[in-house]
């Protein structure tokens, strides 16, 4: 695991080889070149830095590669949850120490945006977006979405003698008390979406009365959207409120393991993308975001990475890539509140769960 202390330097090219054959992606497509890609062509960094990002996952070692094969600017990158990111940056106090943010709910993002702490960044497939996945004045972009349901541990729910919980409703059962996971919203985009959307869904009044019950259910809190899955995995509790993608399939392999679909929907915040405004290296982080945006190959690289295609609820005009799962399924929200709704939330939500522990991942 790479330390938390320091940034990794990635070597050019080392994993470009791991990206072979993504301009294909999931739905086939032709070894022509995409047409957006043409946007691409003749992106060169020539700032002579290192562009230094912030992530939610090392796993994008191989498409910052990419970049720096491409483009020119090697890359540095360290792991930070979305709310660290966006306490981190408060702290620096306008002097941040990287130049990118690259995934994270964007409730974080718009946070950001409102402080003034993000660079805006134009270029020609901006206009492509989706209503809700970027902001109106291109300070930040989104790389698709993290879509919330649950996990659940079916050998401990035989053993506390609890039925399967099919909806939101279920899990503020005294059937689950001590045994539900989920990672505080104040830290974790995943979890922040849920909370928003369960406020949204069902009115603040009931909505909070909701969480207060389930709330009772929650021995403590956890910092990393991935948390409940592990800990559910690791069979500390029945039940995780976690993200669903095909990242998960390693641990449902053996089947003890069981996502469950909401009855009531399943919440979702669009994951975002932004060049930090005042940073050493902000050159090199707008070339990115546009490189990165303007490439069909890249994107489908991101979804190969990412192991889902929701890339394609952002930027629906991506060639061969198909969306895995019912839109339809989702929650109805309004993006737009969930920045400027964000403090009020999270301050009522200190109040519900006071004195609840807030433990680091293992």
């Amino acid at each position: 695991m790479v330390s938390r202390r320091g940034f990794i330097r990635i070597a050019g090219a080392a994993s470009l080889l791991g990206l072979a054959g993504c301009s294909q992606g999931n739905g086939g497509g032709s070894a022509e070149p995409d047409k957006a890609d043409t946007s691409t062509e003749g992106l060169t960094s020539t700032s002579g830095k290192t562009l230094k990002v912030l992530c939610t996952s090392e796993s994008y070692k191989a498409l910052f590669d990419k970049f720096t094969s491409e483009v020119g600017a090697p890359v540095e990158y360290i792991s930070m949850s979305s709310g660290e990111v966006l306490s981190k940056l408060k702290a620096e106090g306008g002097k941040p120490a990287a130049d990118l943010w690259f995934g994270g709910g964007i409730d974080s993002f718009m946070s950001a945006a409102d402080s003034g702490l993000l660079e805006r960044v134009d270029f020609d497939r901006a206009s492509e977006f989706a209503e809700g996945f970027k902001s109106e004045d291109n300070y930040w972009f989104s790389k698709g979405a993290t879509i919330v349901g649950f996990i659940v541990n079916n050998d401990i729910l035989d053993e506390i003698g609890a039925e399967k919980p099919a909806s939101w409703a279920d899990l503020a059962s005294s059937d689950y008390k001590g045994e539900i996971m989920m990672s505080s919203p104040a830290v974790s985009g995943t979890n922040y979406a849920a909370v928003a959307a369960i406020l949204q869904t069902m009115g603040e009044d009931k909505g909070w009365e909701y969480l207060t019950a389930l709330n009772e259910n929650i021995p403590y809190y956890t910092k990393r959207g991935s948390d409940p899955s592990t800990r559910v995995a690791a069979g500390e509790a029945a039940v995780g409120i976690t993200y669903i993608d095909n990242t998960l399939d390693d641990i449902l392999a053996d089947g003890t393991l069981e996502i469950v679909y909401p009855e009531e929907g399943m919440p979702y915040i669009p994951d975002g993308v932004a060049a930090f405004a005042n940073a050493d290296d902000t050159e090199d982080a707008k070339l990115f975001i546009q490189w990165f945006f303007s490439s069909d190959e890249n994107l489908r690289a991101l979804a190969d990475i990412d192991k889902k295609s929701t890339i394609l609820l952002a930027l629906p005009t991506i060639d061969g890539l198909e969306l895995d799962f019912d839109p339809s399924q989702l929650m109805t929200e309004d993006l737009s509140r969930f920045g400027s709704d964000r403090d009020a939330t999270l301050a009522r939500w200190d109040e519900v769960t006071s004195g609840k522990e807030v433990v680091s991942s293992k």
